[in-house]
């Protein structure tokens, strides 16, 4: 079982004026797909705090993905990516790419996210748009190929292996 933290980037959830049904709708999927949720926050959006708890929930709590939504739009308090890429030591394009893909067949807003996906540590970083809408359809074009990649990067499968031998 992979364990997951949840980062809501709300200034409005952060201060209990809005209630936060996306961060509640990726525990109630993670859980259902058999993931662990261990935290669960909710920040304003302020990169500085946003990049402090992320490296916080991969350094010391050690969790093997961290899921934000929210702050990933062209408001000028979206500052969700920004605050990724301050604490990835490697991206992974292809999930973000593969979200905007697949929500673009939805509607022509998804290309409007700057939602980024990367890599600190052994801990696997997917920026998620704010809706409740656009978490469930991300998280559906995701899922599927989300556990091989976070064995991959925990070097639990047979698979990664074989693929680091060839690229030696």
């Amino acid at each position: 079982m992979f364990t997951v933290g949840i980062i809501t980037a709300s200034d409005k959830g952060f201060k209990g004026e809005r209630e936060d049904k996306s961060g509640k709708l990726i525990k109630e999927i993670m859980t259902s797909n058999g993931y662990e949720v261990i935290t669960w926050d909710i920040l304003p959006d302020e990169r500085r705090e946003i990049s402090k708890e992320l490296i916080n929930m991969s350094d010391n709590l050690k969790l093997d993905l961290i899921l934000t939504t929210g702050g990933t739009g062209f408001s000028p308090r979206d500052w969700t990516p920004e605050a990724t890429l301050d604490v990835i030591n490697r991206q992974a394009p292809g999930i973000s790419e593969a979200m905007r893909y697949y929500s673009l067949q939805i509607t022509p807003k998804a290309m409007l996210s700057r939602g980024i996906s990367g890599i600190r540590g052994k801990t696997l970083i997917i920026n998620l748009p704010g809706s409740p809408k656009a978490v469930k359809e991300n998280l559906e074009c995701i899922l599927p190929a989300l556990k091989h990649g976070l064995e991959i990067l925990k070097g639990i499968s047979g698979e990664c292996a074989e693929t680091e031998s060839r690229h030696l």
